[in-house]
């Protein structure tokens, strides 16, 4: 089975007969997110949205230096019907996030993966940070592996939020 990245869309491909291949885009994982007070909120809950699902960690000194784009590209879009869940990993310590969070007053949902359980059922996330685009639909629209081009991402974003 491959992974192919084609037309703003994640289709996972299998071979039927030599070189015919069948497709189906790659749903976001069913997923609960613990959020830092307590309540939670899961990924049907994010339908009709696109959301942004960041994987990071405060000892992650590329996660940290993301972390100021990662804000105003939510306060730029949020009203538009952009969501932003940030995930801090089963090794961050919980008083860890919450400080950095309430330090840099970060603005979007932040949940914390106690278990790991999360970063598993998404492609069993290792590294951060890691970056899911998702579409209104829930469909995986793009996976970024470090870094992202905030300004390629931004014109992605815009574009999904466009689509019916």
């Amino acid at each position: 089975m491959t992974l192919v990245l084609t037309h703003l869309r994640w289709l996972l491909c299998v071979p039927l007969c030599g070189l015919v291949w069948a497709c189906t885009s790659q749903s976001a994982p069913e997923s609960n997110f613990v959020l830092l007070d307590g309540s939670q909120i899961s990924t049907t809950q994010l339908r009709g949205k696109v959301t942004l699902i960041n994987f990071w960690a405060t000892s992650c000194t590329a996660c940290v230096a993301e972390m100021p784009q990662i804000i105003s590209t939510y306060n730029q879009y949020q009203s538009r019907g952009f969501e932003t869940v940030a995930v801090a990993m089963s090794y961050d310590p919980p008083s860890y996030v919450v400080n950095f969070a309430q330090t840099r007053k970060l603005p979007f949902k932040v949940a914390i993966d106690n278990t790991g359980a999360v970063a598993k059922a998404w492609g069993d996330t290792k590294l951060t940070p890691t970056t899911y685009l998702v579409d209104k639909r829930g469909a995986i629209v793009k996976r970024y592996v470090g870094t992202p081009d905030f300004k390629e991402m931004n014109q992605l974003i815009e574009k999904l939020l466009a689509a019916t």
